[in-house]
């Protein structure tokens, strides 16, 4: 049964373990300071938290070179501290998912060492070697403008090998079987010590075959995604694999399966750059074609839908007019953009108002899925320009008006904290915005516990309904003779809607906000107000 499957009503908090909580005071988030704030992760009313990798690494690429899959970088603890971490998790009822990145290691893995000691060792073809640099050396790179080649000359071995990351980020072979392998044996671990799940790292390129021709589009293969849930329910039946696959809606179905024997969820990023579209322009008829181009899924697959990650605001899907577009309101200056398609600010500055930021949220939690939302928004954080790169958004959370936001006692943070303008720990944090009723935190909360109350978004059928006008998205779920009715306004001013009695599915209809319900006129019609950038939760009442 549908409802049998705990993440299509779940919501996922994403947070970085070096930037969340310091406990030892040592200027990097560990174990023990997330397991001093799981209470405060439980009161939001959060029941499933993404970790990022936190597994040894240089930490070149924020933790995504891994060194080693089976531990705890000891910046961040040990073994045995993230089993405590998962024991109290797993008392107050939040799942834990983390990050499985197979799709490369760092060039300082054991394996990579093995593999360019000599072109006879076992190691050997765990990698992607050519004898001589391929035509295609400059070409598929992921962080263009930034990365220089995806085929890089190894001094030790005198061979060139495949990165389609950063060069210190040498790609995995999974045509080859052992390395399938050992990485049934890295997820096995995990869910050994208790996890709920992985986020699976750039799923398109680990099923690359790497005996593709040249020149062509590199083959897929979506067989290993069957085997690796296989696996995955073999070992724990419930467990899920949360997906990131940037590609356009006739290629999802590839990702989930036909009856969706694949990846359980997977980011939608189609509508996500849709939705900044949509913000950005008042037009909600591209989000439209968006949200129904991406809805024929199998019924247990699920989307998740987020607004931003740890990651630029990638707007690679639209075309260039829509992009500029988006560029002009949200990230107008060129230090804001990021490889030539993104922007790399954090919400709240990006949209640059209370009401806009409470829009976005109201409608990423009422999109068909699972909302994602990443540390620090739940209090409208800010951003850092001054630092590199992605580095902008992984700024250390605000927790107090204390020296270093809270985060650390230490005098030297992992990042700098944002300690300038409107969006420093000083006026952005915690502890202040808990004692205010009226803060985003507080709203915040009531959100995720609306959405906690409407299992119809997640279990149900939806469809788009008529409003009249192109700045509302109307949206209707159905689900066990229960109908839930969500509008939302992206005009900067009010707007009124007629909704027959036929279209709301009942005579009365109650605001899930507040204590207000409409009933029809004389003429069979509900008559909604929708402030500038306002939004309404309704639920017929039978």
């Amino acid at each position: 049964m549908l409802e049998d499957l705990w993440y299509k009503n779940a919501v996922i908090y994403s947070l970085d373990l070096e930037t969340f909580m310091d406990a030892n005071n040592d200027g990097t988030g560990d174990f023990e300071g997330l397991c001093n704030r799981l209470d405060y992760l439980h009161a939001l009313g959060l029941d499933t938290i993404w970790l990022a990798p936190f597994q040894p690494t240089p930490n070149r690429d924020n933790g995504y070179d891994i060194s080693d899959f089976y531990g705890v970088d000891p910046r961040h603890g040990s073994s045995g501290d993230f089993v405590s971490f998962i024991h109290k998790a797993r008392k107050l009822g939040i799942k834990v998912i983390i990050d499985l990145v197979v799709n490369h290691t760092s060039d300082q893995h054991r394996w990579f060492q093995e593999a360019r000691s000599s072109k006879d060792n076992a190691k050997r073809d765990w990698y992607v070697w050519s004898e001589e640099r391929p035509a295609d050396w400059n070409k598929g790179m992921v962080f263009p403008g930034v990365q220089k080649a995806t085929w890089t000359r190894d001094k030790e071995s005198k061979e060139y090998y495949f990165h389609r990351f950063y060069e210190f980020q040498p790609d995995l072979n999974t045509d080859n079987p052992e390395v399938r392998e050992e990485i049934n044996k890295i997820m096995g671990y995990w869910l050994e010590l208790g996890i709920a799940g992985f986020r699976v790292d750039a799923v398109p390129f680990i099923l690359e075959s790497s005996n593709s021709k040249k020149g062509e589009n590199p083959k897929l293969h979506f067989e290993y995604l069957k085997e690796m849930r296989k696996f995955l329910q073999w070992r724990k039946g419930d467990a899920v694999l949360l997906g990131e696959a940037n590609v356009l809606p006739n290629e999802s179905k590839k990702y989930f399966g036909e009856e969706g024997e694949g990846i359980h969820l997977m980011f939608n990023f189609f509508v996500n750059q849709y939705t900044f579209y949509a913000l950005a322009t008042a037009d909600t008829r591209p989000l439209i074609k968006a949200l129904e181009a991406t809805k024929d899924i199998p019924g247990s697959s699920q989307w998740a839908h987020f607004l931003r990650n740890h990651d630029e605001l990638d707007l690679g899907r639209l075309t260039e007019e829509e992009r500029q577009t988006v560029f002009a309101r949200f990230g107008p200056e060129k230090h804001m953009q990021l490889y030539e398609r993104g922007i790399r600010r954090r919400l709240s500055p990006m949209l640059g108002s209370r009401q806009q930021t409470e829009l976005a949220y109201s409608l990423m939690f009422s999109l068909p899925g699972t909302p994602v939302i990443r540390y620090g928004d739940e209090i409208g954080m800010g951003d850092n320009l001054e630092l590199e790169e992605r580095d902008s958004v992984r700024t250390p959370m605000q927790w107090t008006g204390e020296k270093q936001g809270g985060f650390t006692k230490g005098e030297t943070p992992i990042h700098p904290v944002v300690d300038e303008g409107y969006y420093s720990y000083e006026h952005v944090n915690v502890e202040d915005q808990r004692r205010e009723p009226g803060s985003l935190l507080n709203w915040m909360t009531s959100l995720i516990r609306m959405r906690k109350e409407c299992p119809e978004i997640g279990y149900g059928n939806w469809e788009i309904m008529e409003t009249g006008h192109t700045e509302i998205l109307g949206m209707r779920y159905t689900w066990k003779n229960k109908i839930l009715l969500i509008w939302h306004n992206f005009q900067e001013k009010s707007l009124e809607l007629v909704v027959p009695e036929k279209m709301a599915g009942a005579s009365r209809i109650a605001d899930l906000m507040s204590n207000i319900e409409s009933i029809v006129d004389e003429k069979g019609r509900h008559t909604i107000t929708l402030e500038a950038y306002g939004y309404r939760w309704f639920r017929a009442v039978p």
